[in-house]
Parts: C-alpha cells; sequence; structure tokens
C-alpha cells in the first residue's frame, strides 16, 4: 500500500457532542456538554461504534510505538473486503487531504479542474490555490452531475471530480453516466470519484474499477456513516502509480494509532452499515416529506444530508435558526433560496422541524 497523511489542512472546529439519547445502542452515546443541534457540517449524531471505541481505548497503550502495522492492516482489511488489490489503497489522515493532494498532483495552470456546482468546495479551493483552471458546471434538472456538459468544458482538463452521492444535495449520479465519464475525459486526465456518501445509498461502488483502470481514483472516509469525523480517517483508492504522484504532497506521515484501531474495528462490524444506513433513510425520508407537505422543495437525497428550497434568501433562513441553538449547513451561491441539512438523530430532526415551523410562522 501506498501512505499518504496530512499535516495541517481545514481546522473546522472540533465536533461537538449532540442532544439526547441515541436513537440505537450500537450508536454509543456521548456526553452532552452543548445545547445546540448541529446539523451544519455532515457529521454523525453516534460517533464511533462501541466497537470502534473499544479498539480506539487499547490504541491508547500502544501510542509509544508507530502504527504502521495497524495501518497496513486497514488497508488489507479493506482491499480484502473490496476484492482488489492492498497495493491499490493509500491510507490519510481524512480523505479531505487525498482530495487535496489529488488536485495538486493532476491540475495545473495548463491543465484545468472540471467539477459541478453546487458541489463539495474543497477541490476548487485547491486548484485556485495551484493557480489551475476551474470548470464548474451547473447540476442537471435531476440534480446529478451533467456529465455530458462537465466533458465539453475543459478539452485539456488535469482532473474531474465527481462526488457521488453529491454533498450538498444528496443526489446520485447514475453509475453509466460515470463511466462515461472515465470513458470519455481528456486524454491524460484523472476522475476522482469521492464516494464519502456511499454507505448511505444503494448506488454500486467504483472502487472496484480501479482494478482496470490506471486514471481512476477513488476517496473513502470513516468521517460519515463510521461516525469518526473527529479522529481523521480516509482512504484513496487507485493504481499505486496514481497513489505515488499524491505520496509526494503528504510524505509519509502514518495517521494516528487510535483512528486505525477505529476504522478497523468499523469495517469488521458486518451489521453497523446497514443499520446505520436504514436509520439514516428513515430520519431523512419523514423529514423531506414534512417539508415537502409544507409546499417547500427539497433534493430527492440519499445521503445524509439533502438541501430545502426555503423559498426566501437563505442566509436569513440560517441566522434564525442559529439564534435558537439550531445550525444547519451553508449557502451555495448559485442556489441563493437554498439550505443544506445534515441528517441528525430523532430528537434533533424533531427539534429542527418545530423551529423551523416556529420562524415560519413569524416571517
Amino acid at each position: 500500500m501506498v501512505s499518504v497523511s496530512r499535516r495541517s489542512l481545514l481546522a473546522l472546529g472540533a465536533a461537538l457532542p449532540v442532544l439526547g439519547h441515541l436513537d440505537w445502542a450500537l450508536a454509543s452515546p456521548t456526553p452532552t456538554t452543548s445545547d445546540k443541534v448541529l446539523l451544519n457540517y455532515n457529521e454523525s449524531p453516534y460517533g464511533p461504534s462501541d466497537a470502534a471505541r473499544a479498539a480506539m481505548q487499547r490504541a491508547i497503550a500502544m501510542s509509544g510505538r508507530y502504527p504502521y502495522p495497524h495501518m497496513y492492516a486497514l488497508a488489507e482489511l479493506f482491499a480484502r473486503q473490496q476484492g482488489i488489490a492492498e497495493e491499490n489503497v493509500a491510507v490519510f489522515a481524512g480523505s479531505m487531504a487525498a482530495l487535496r493532494y489529488a488536485v495538486l498532483a493532476f491540475t495545473s495552470q495548463n491543465r484545468g479542474l472540471v467539477m459541478a456546482t453546487p458541489s463539495y468546495e474543497v477541490p476548487r479551493q485547491a486548484a485556485e490555490s495551484n493557480k489551475a483552471p476551474v470548470h464548474e458546471v451547473d447540476l442537471d434538472t435531476q440534480h446529478a452531475h451533467d456529465v455530458q456538459a462537465m466533458l465539453k468544458a475543459d478539452p485539456q482538463a488535469g482532473m474531474l471530480y465527481l462526488c457521488n452521492p453529491n454533498n450538498p444535495t444528496g443526489t446520485l449520479t447514475p453509475t453509466e453516466a460515470i463511466r462515461q465519464a472515465l470513458v470519455n475525459k481528456p486524454k491524460g486526465s484523472v476522475l476522482v470519484v469521492d464516494e464519502a456518501y456511499i454507505d448511505f445509498c444503494d448506488a454500486p461502488s467504483c472502487v472496484s474499477w480501479t482494478n482496470d483502470h490506471d486514471d481512476l481514483l477513488v476517496l473513502r472516509t470513516f468521517s460519515k456513516i463510521y461516525g469518526m469525523a473527529g479522529a481523521r480517517l480516509g482512504l484513496a483508492i487507485g493504481h499505486p502509480a496514481l497513489l505515488e504522484r499524491l505520496a509526494v504532497f503528504g510524505g509519509d506521515n502514518v495517521p494516528a494509532g487510535a483512528s486505525l484501531l477505529g476504522a478497523t474495528a468499523s469495517l469488521e462490524e458486518a451489521q453497523l452499515v446497514g443499520q446505520r444506513k436504514a436509520l439514516n433513510a428513515r430520519l431523512r425520508d419523514e423529514t423531506i416529506a414534512w417539508f415537502k407537505g409544507r409546499g417547500f422543495a427539497c433534493t430527492a437525497s440519499q445521503s445524509n444530508c439533502f438541501m430545502i428550497d426555503v423559498k426566501q434568501p437563505a442566509e436569513q433562513v440560517v441566522e434564525r435558526l442559529a439564534a435558537q441553538n439550531v445550525l444547519v449547513g451553508r449557502v451555495w451561491q448559485n442556489w441563493p433560496q437554498w439550505v443544506r441539512v445534515t441528517v441528525g438523530n430523532q430528537q434533533e430532526m424533531e427539534r429542527f422541524r418545530q423551529v423551523f415551523a416556529a420562524q415560519l410562522a413569524r416571517a
């Protein structure tokens, strides 16, 4: 495997614990130190599973040694579960690091970045810092990536970025469209598929495609369904030569042993993803139905976030909710009346609806 880690990228702040008891026993409770409802960073309200927490505790006694064996074990386990070669897996302290390194490696002043809008903004920010051209393409009418338009956006592109399901909309791009992007992208470019949210949906992963394509990079994270955003751990999957192009930016900094052992324990829990996926879907869909029943359009999310057309400047809605200690996501410039909402636990979503309804009544 190829190991890459980051020193320091974005400091988004420590994730605060959330309200109330948690929905399932497997989602271990965290101490409540805030009365804020945090639906703004697409974090999990449940945190690491019990098994992951126990593994992370065990790592404390091992902290006097560099955890390379645990990093190799994590890569081997993921590769075996996915049916790919271990050498196709690189471990990072968060998939954001891998994404930034990919932009630095695959773009330049002459080879731009093509991505959707609205979408995850980190690749655009990295490209701008790299003085690479950025071509943002509107989502299509179904809020999926408009792959045909993306393929036409820059014939000299060095990197195409697809987040699937997309952040912030939670919507899916059809697998065949992604395959068309891989086959028809500009010569010499790399397709980067960010699967941070793939475990929340039924769509097939592109990870296995890396067995046959040396110009495809797939990103995974433990920050979302596994509830380990604060532990900072992600994976990049691709041909070894592709991963080496990322490694030059990150050196050989191994992630923390506690993060590695927690991630390994999470992958070993056969029921964890299915259970959390079902719970997230229920809470998401009932919240979307509540909004639609009141005349608000929502994106057809298959993720742990969705967007609502609030029919007024969304920044004002965000501010009014925040004044009631309900924090929701940011607003994208080209969707000024839409706001992103993370799916929290049962109590959080009930509180969100209650506060939103009260603010609506006062508007």
